[in-house]
């Protein structure tokens, strides 16, 4: 994966419980996502295109509520 120009602020969900376990969330200027280790900021991202990040997040809802 090569790294993107254009990058958004990171962030947690509001759900955090604020003790290091979670992932943080970057938009693209494209609309794609990147996504991180909250506690290795400086480690590795996995990117998303739009496509995968509208799908993974309809598929996370349909799972919320099985």
């Amino acid at each position: 994966m090569t790294p993107r120009d254009g990058i958004g602020p990171w962030r947690k969900s509001s759900y955090s419980a604020g003790n290091g376990n979670c992932v943080e969330v970057a938009r693209y200027a494209d609309a794609a996502r990147a996504v991180r280790d909250s506690k290795n900021a400086s480690g590795p991202t996995v990117a998303f295109t739009h496509t995968e990040w509208s799908a993974f997040i309809e598929w996370t809802k349909t799972e919320s509520t099985a």
